[in-house]
């Protein structure tokens, strides 16, 4: 199977879709090359592993710190790693983040590339370029933009995903489609999570499908400084609620485009409210939450869309149509409040 090449700027990403895990020894030699993924992982699929140098580390997004990637970093020098070396994100998007970002600061960059192995991982996080860790309750507030040189898909490892996986890589697929594609929305509505599990064609197409989203809208837009702050619908107040509550990033965004769906008809007439809330509910999503606004809302200024005293906060027009709208924080206060 060849590649699907694109160009972001000066970078190019080749993308194996529906590729097989065997391939990555025809993209990189496993002797110039390091693997980072973590327990979970490795466990489950320990003969894939066998004759490649891997750092593996613990799974969750507790781990995606700075403390993480000096201990990579470390591992990196007494593996030898030089300038000539690639590093591989086997893994979700927390292992995606810490290869992406690692590889960036190790000797001033080094080539990496990422074999997503979650739903989330394979149609939003491994996309794009973006490669960053935490502080504290402070989602991704360190990090870097640079693309990784392949992005290679292995379906065989959402198999063994639990369901809880499944619907979290499903929202941010409902995210692209409240934004981008109307028409991928009314398939999901008329579909199910079940269907997808069942049919490999159907979520291979699917993952296709979002991935392109995702790749165009960076291409046009790659440091965010227009079009790709869309990408961000639902994670505003997403982000602020993720590691205060302990959510997983899709529960946390799926409560987040609620929020954002009622602040959107407010402020921008948009009538379908009911639809999105009834798709994420479908697919297994949280919708509605009690927390503390007060606090949550201290997290949210924080955010990387604050701009002074006003939030360029992602809402819709319609279903397919997502636009940025400035909002100040006093007023965005007053709504999450009453909401």
């Amino acid at each position: 199977m060849k590649p699907e090449t694109y160009h972001f700027g000066n970078a190019l990403t080749k993308y194996y879709f529906a590729a097989g895990f065997s391939k990555l020894k025809e993209i990189v030699s496993p002797a110039s090359a390091i693997i980072i993924t973590d327990e979970n992982i490795f466990n489950a699929y320990p003969k894939k592993f066998k004759g490649w140098n891997t750092i593996v580390l613990k799974a969750g997004e507790a781990y995606k710190v700075q403390a993480t990637v000096d201990t990579v970093i470390e591992q990196m020098i007494a593996l030898e790693a030089d300038r000539k070396t690639t590093l591989v994100g086997v893994g979700g998007g927390v292992i995606t983040d810490i290869t992406g970002y690692a590889a960036s600061v190790y000797m001033r960059g080094i080539s990496f590339g990422f074999v997503p192995t979650s739903v989330l991982g394979m149609v939003d996080a491994s996309i794009g370029g973006k490669n960053g860790i935490d502080v504290g309750i402070y989602k991704n507030m360190v990090g870097i933009i640079r693309q990784p040189s392949f992005i290679l898909h292995d379906m065989l490892f959402v198999n063994t995903l639990p369901q809880a996986e499944w619907e979290n890589g499903f929202a941010e697929i409902i995210k692209h489609a409240c934004i981008k594609d109307a028409r991928m929305f009314a398939e999901l509505e008329a579909g199910s999570l079940k269907a997808y599990r069942r049919s490999k064609s159907k979520f291979c197409d699917l993952v296709r499908r979002n991935a392109l989203i995702k790749i165009k809208v960076v291409q046009k837009d790659q440091f965010e400084q227009g079009d790709r702050k869309l990408l961000n619908f639902g994670h505003t107040l997403g982000h602020a609620l993720e590691n205060q509550y302990e959510l997983s990033h899709g529960q946390a965004i799926s409560i987040g485009m609620t929020y954002a769906s009622h602040i959107s008809a407010a402020l921008c007439g948009f009538k379908h409210v009911e639809r999105v809330v009834s798709l994420l509910e479908k697919y297994g999503l949280p919708t509605y939450a009690s927390f503390d606004k007060k606090a949550v809302l201290e997290v949210l200024k924080m955010d990387k869309k604050r701009v002074r005293k006003e939030m360029n906060y992602v809402l819709l027009e319609k279903i397919g149509k997502g636009i940025v709208r400035p909002i100040p924080l006093t007023e965005l206060e007053e709504m999450i409040t009453a909401l």
